[in-house]
């Protein structure tokens, strides 16, 4: 009776694990509209995430006081907030301009990423089935590449090819990200987690604040300074911080309680839910060749899961 009892209460975890992580791909995964929607009231992508993770970073400073003497000792969690910040500043600038479709494929090229930074930080050795993996992403990352472009925002008309940098840029850094994390295990989680926000915060404020500025290298990418404070815009993106940091704690919790294949096997969700809501919210299309493409990518990520057991 007792390991009937016990055997219960670790599925209803587990199940809660799993939803905590849907949840998490769910946010990420409508949160193109909310950027959008404030980027229409003059408020910058980039200048949301630096509000979005600011909100975050006090919210860390009050309930863990201590995670700033954790980064200024640790220099690794200095990577991890440099990928970090480079990882939203991508993901989140690409998915206002560009097909939010196209944007989550060419993000979770992790297969491929990992395996380059996993050989390179983590000395880890790539046998045949990691190389086909690395094949798969690279054949879905062309045919993603290649499908042409179908949003119609004319934000994202003068350059097209900007959403696609930002995409792959972001995941990259995201798989930098994830690998420093790792050689970081044994450091204090709030340390990690105010490198996270801190570098989320930092880098898109320094980016927007430069090109706000008349920078000439980011002249012509629309940087503009953000309108005066206004409750229309402010609220809102008030709203999207919490989001982001109840969907952070999702994250966490539900990481911490599955096996490590399994979250790669719910995280990509992210993926359905983003395409499908841009199908209906923004009339985006979604071609044979992205379709193919991004069964390549997915396929490769569940791949590297199903290998991971």
């Amino acid at each position: 009776m007792d390991a009937a009892r016990t055997a219960g209460a670790v599925s209803r975890v587990s199940g809660l694990a799993v939803l905590a992580l849907m949840f998490n791909a769910l946010t990420w995964g409508l949160s193109w509209w909310p950027f959008r929607q404030l980027q229409d009231a003059g408020l910058h992508a980039l200048w949301s995430t630096a509000l979005i993770y600011g909100s975050a970073v006090l919210v860390v400073t009050l309930v863990r006081p201590g995670a700033w003497r954790q980064v200024q000792r640790h220099r690794s969690l200095w990577a991890i907030a440099l990928a970090s910040g480079c990882t939203n500043l991508g993901f989140n600038w690409g998915v206002t301009i560009g097909d939010v479709s196209r944007v989550v494929l060419l993000f979770y090229l992790t297969p491929l990423w990992t395996v380059v930074l996993a050989r390179w930080l983590l000395h880890e050795r790539a046998h045949a089935q990691v190389w086909l993996r690395v094949a798969m992403a690279l054949g879905g990352a062309a045919l993603v590449i290649t499908a042409g472009h179908e949003t119609q925002a004319p934000r994202a008309a003068a350059m097209p090819l900007l959403a696609d940098a930002l995409a792959l840029a972001a995941g990259f850094f995201f798989s930098l990200n994830n690998v420093m994390l790792k050689r970081s295990a044994d450091l204090p989680e709030e340390g990690r987690a105010m490198a996270m926000f801190g570098g989320g915060a930092l880098v898109s404020l320094l980016v927007v604040g430069a090109g706000s500025l008349g920078l000439p290298a980011l002249s012509g990418l629309g940087l503009q300074a953000p309108p005066p404070l206004q409750a229309s815009w402010l609220l809102p993106a008030l709203g999207l911080a919490a989001a982001f940091l109840v969907a952070n704690l999702a994250l966490q919790y539900g990481a911490a309680r599955l096996p490590a294949n399994v979250t790669s096997v719910v995280m990509p969700c992210e993926i359905v839910f983003a395409s499908l809501s841009a199908v209906w919210w923004a009339g985006e299309t979604l071609t044979p060749m992205l379709l193919l493409g991004g069964a390549l990518i997915l396929g490769a990520t569940l791949l590297a899961a199903w290998q991971g057991r």
